[in-house]
């Protein structure tokens, strides 16, 4: 059996095409038939090896859709012909304490897609069979593929800290990730105020959930909305001045942080003290974290806006997401 990939052979190299043999099949996994990725900003730092985990050849793509073509022996909730989803993770150890109490993704033996294995720019994919999530019908494949990774890592923190209808709520940054998340935070009921350096994207902003605007780049923006939120979400890659974003929390409100800064974050104690304050990290979470968020994707009507390429104009399609042009994230489909 031989896959057919795109792979970058060194550090922020063009893709290319490679084919290679993944082996048998494991009696605990899946064997997928690729027809969409996502591509994620995950996948920029791997080409980039910005985290020091890359090894190359690198087939990317973690944001996978495709069809169950065959299922290892000991599978039996699979089967061949089922339409599923791949998010970041693919396997776990599924004895320790975490994988017993359903908390899969803090398994410290986990598996990722594209960590030293091969991810979705191919025409297969392999992976642990609990972690290929199936796909409500209600849900395109091309629009799933987001919501395996993006979607589920803004969807997740909200079940972590206990996000409720009503919370007064902030997205900061409207990309990839901040737009699924003031529609998942604006269909769960809340309130949500979106948070961006100017006010370019505030009509899509607002269309897609967000009942106000902060610029940041505005005179006091930050500091007039001092004891204002239950929770905000930073989907931001960059630095901000967190110990603003940290004051605009009401008592017990919760900071959670997704996208990465560039530099360790420096937070006054006091303020958090004073009004027991969170600042935690978020990710996405287990399969039937995911699981659930599908449904509630497929019943509300959250999707992702996508800019669509074939698979074969793969480096096109990244040099789109480099350049942070991109509305607002970018999917491959496959060409056969």
């Amino acid at each position: 059996m031989s896959v057919r990939a795109f792979a970058a052979k060194a550090v922020k190299s063009s893709f290319e095409p490679m084919t290679f043999d993944p082996g048998p099949l494991a009696d605990g996994d899946v064997h997928v038939r690729v027809t969409h990725c996502g591509i994620c900003h995950s996948d920029l730092s791997m080409l980039d090896n910005e985290w020091g985990i890359s090894q190359y050849p690198l087939v990317p793509g973690h944001e996978v859709v495709g069809v169950v073509e065959s299922v290892g022996r000991s599978v039996t909730h699979l089967r061949a012909g089922q339409r599923v989803g791949l998010g970041w993770q693919c396997g776990a150890c599924m004895r320790c304490e975490w994988c017993s109490r359903g908390r899969q993704h803090l398994c410290g033996t986990q598996a990722a897609t594209i960590v030293g294995r091969h991810g979705g720019f191919a025409t297969h994919v392999r992976a642990q069979a609990e972690f290929a999530v199936p796909i409500p019908d209600a849900i395109s494949s091309e629009l799933a593929g987001p919501l395996m990774c993006a979607g589920a890592t803004v969807f997740t923190p909200m079940l972590t800290h206990k996000v409720t209808a009503g919370d007064r709520c902030a997205v900061v940054g409207i990309g990839g990730l901040g737009h699924l998340a003031l529609q998942f935070l604006s269909k769960w009921g809340c309130p949500v105020t979106a948070i961006s350096s100017t006010r370019s994207k505030e009509a899509e902003a607002r269309a897609f959930g967000a009942s106000a605007f902060l610029a940041t780049s505005e005179p006091n923006a930050l500091a007039g909305a001092t004891n204002s939120f239950d929770y905000i979400i930073s989907t931001i890659s960059a630095d901000a001045d967190w110990n603003a974003l940290v004051n605009t929390l009401r008592p017990q409100g919760r900071l959670v942080i997704v996208g990465v800064p560039n530099s360790p974050l420096s937070i006054a104690a006091f303020p958090m003290i004073a009004s027991e304050r969170t600042v935690a990290g978020g990710r996405l979470g287990s399969p039937a974290d995911v699981t659930q968020m599908l449904d509630f994707a497929a019943r509300t009507g959250v999707r992702p806006m996508i800019e669509k390429f074939k698979m074969s104009d793969v480096n096109r399609a990244m040099d789109r997401l480099r350049s942070g042009q991109a509305r607002y994230r970018v999917v491959l489909e496959s060409e056969g």
